[in-house]
């Protein structure tokens, strides 16, 4: 997975210190040993998990600089991206949210192996999380890698950002009609689109996009919603 990983991100052109191959390596067999008896990824194989979690992830990069920021990964499942940018970026302030307490604990078990500081989990549901002070409107970036649909991914994750930062939303490449829909939600909630990144992951077919959202101005109160009214009418 080291030497993978390595190569990817140097066809990426993407900055790394020296040591985060090897870490991300071993975080990956970290992930393999666990998924056997925890259900963290559907990639089964060490090549997938060094393409289609790492080098995946390592893709944000492109999209700012997140040397001594503050970062939220909403909905982290298994820690993608947000602690493999940790590793990447030492500097970086990463929380990981999670509705499910077992992937957190393993996580934090993950990052004491891996020796990292400045790595905190939260358990919770993001709606819920994005109201308690000290989280909301107070993150640089805020990142999603889900696949519920981009303006509910809005709602969810845009008021953990302050103004001024971003939210990185890890789409498909045929997400035109999510942008069209999610324009009304991104008025309410004081977004708007800085840049949209497409890119292939090294090694693979797979090509991903990442849609930046520069958040404008605080959270309207009110937002975000009870989940049963997100699904029910979206904004």
């Amino acid at each position: 997975m080291e030497q993978i990983i390595t190569a990817g991100l140097k066809e990426m052109a993407l900055p790394y210190p020296p040591e985060a191959p090897a870490k991300l390596a071993e975080y990956g067999r970290l992930l393999l040993e666990k998924n056997q008896v925890m259900n963290l990824t559907a990639i089964r194989d060490p090549e997938g998990v060094a393409r289609l979690h790492m080098l995946d992830s390592a893709a944000l990069l492109r999209c700012g600089d997140f040397a001594n920021k503050t970062l939220i990964d909403v909905g982290t499942g298994a820690g993608f991206p947000g602690l493999a940018l940790k590793l990447l970026v030492p500097s970086l302030q990463v929380t990981l949210l999670d509705s499910l307490k077992k992937r957190l604990d393993w996580l934090g078990e993950v990052s004491a192996a891996l020796n990292l500081e400045q790595v905190r989990t939260i358990h919770a549901r993001a709606e819920e999380q994005a109201l308690v002070p000290g989280d909301r409107d107070s993150f640089d970036f805020a990142a999603a890698r889900a696949v519920a649909e981009l303006r509910i991914l809005c709602e969810l994750c845009l008021p953990f950002v302050k103004p001024g930062g971003y939210f990185l939303a890890m789409k498909g490449p045929d997400s035109e009609e999510e942008l069209d829909k999610a324009a009304s939600a991104l008025k309410r909630l004081g977004g708007e689109i800085r840049q949209i990144v497409d890119y292939s992951i090294p090694g693979t077919e797979v090509k991903h996009r990442i849609i930046c959202v520069q958040k404008m101005t605080p959270t309207p109160k009110g937002l975000p919603r009870r989940w049963a009214r997100i699904q029910k009418e979206a904004l």
